[in-house]
């Protein structure tokens, strides 16, 4: 499959799930910011979950296709749309050369994703196809994806993939009456966000750390893949004193010295010198991947041990997940 980019949008990159492995030479994670609709969209296909796929924030995109091909989309920044209708998230759609497609703002959330059979063919860079901005690496040139720029799958399908492909290739848009069930993956309510304590959680007195697990924050308009500054209540330290630069990863909520809040995401860097008061649950990250500036959260204490627990309860469904597809289509 081949596409064109029409209209960028407000920032539209290529993301896998990450760049591991190199924290040590300072280069950070990336990848997709909700990892839960990227794998989802992937799954969908039969790809493997790790395949590269666009990653589009909230609506303004348009592209064309240019060939036949099998995609799908999924998250809550935007609706797919073409001239005539607007297509189902969470599922395969086998998609006609020739078809405008375009998103439609979704009030729900803020990122999207665009999965295609076999991944979208861009190079790997330190063991990933993601993006990285900041240092111009991975991804469509090291840069967002702009106007007239041409992109095309990789063709390896897997078998699995090509039985989706050749139970919907057809003259026309044709997609099962099937769809993965996201919101079954998220937790009930889902602007409470968990959090464990983190290793500088004592640093802060009494009254700042009930205030940081009872009262909302709202993200500030200054937010972006690297990190979301939180509005509230500002913390004050019970402790002096300055912290070494030590390790951060994306979910790390530091506190700056005038007591407020950074929540790190995928494109953060690898050590700061903040205080960390806290970190978000794994499982959790797709929520605040899905945040916009306005919206409005608060934090909900849980051990390290229920964490980790969510987090291989979130790997066993993914897996569950994957076998549900292949059965559909006989495969595995």
């Amino acid at each position: 499959m081949k596409i064109t980019i029409k209209k960028p949008g407000l920032l539209t990159t290529i993301q896998d799930l990450g760049r591991m492995g190199y924290f040590s030479q300072a280069v950070p994670v990336s990848g997709a910011m909700d990892v839960l609709s990227a794998q989802i969209a992937n799954k969908a296909l039969g790809n493997d979950e790790d395949c590269a796929l666009i990653e589009f924030t909230q609506s303004g995109a348009a592209f064309i296709t240019e060939s036949e091909g099998l995609m799908a989309f999924s998250g809550d920044g935007a609706y797919l749309n073409t001239d005539s209708q607007r297509l189902p998230s969470d599922r395969p759609i086998f998609i006609p050369a020739g078809t405008n497609l375009y998103l439609e703002n979704n009030k729900s959330g803020s990122r999207s994703y665009l999965a295609v059979a076999g991944g979208w063919d861009v190079p790997e860079v330190l063991g990933s196809r993601s993006t990285y901005l900041t240092a111009k690496i991975g991804g469509f040139e090291g840069r967002c994806l702009a106007e007239n720029d041409k992109l095309s799958n990789t063709g390896e399908l897997t078998h699995l993939t090509q039985s989706i492909l050749d139970s919907l290739k057809g003259e026309t848009i044709n997609y099962p009456n099937w769809s993965i069930a996201r919101n079954l993956f998220l937790p009930g309510n889902q602007k409470i966000i968990r959090v464990m304590p983190g290793r500088e959680f004592n640093w802060f007195d009494a009254a700042s750390k009930t205030a940081f697990l009872t009262q909302p924050y709202t993200i500030g308009n200054n937010s972006n893949r690297m990190g979301y500054h939180l509005q509230g209540m500002a913390l004050n330290r019970a402790i002096d004193g300055e912290l070494l630069s030590t390790a951060v990863t994306p979910g790390t909520i530091q506190v700056t010295n005038d007591g407020c809040l950074i929540l790190l995401m995928a494109d953060c860097q690898t050590t700061g010198g903040y205080p960390r008061i806290a970190q978000v649950a794994a499982v959790d990250m797709p929520l605040c991947a899905q945040l916009k500036p306005a919206d409005t959260i608060n934090f909900k204490e849980i051990s390290w041990k229920e964490a980790e627990r969510l987090y291989l309860q979130f790997k066993f469904d993914m897996h569950k997940l994957s076998l549900a597809v292949e059965q559909k289509y006989g495969v595995g």
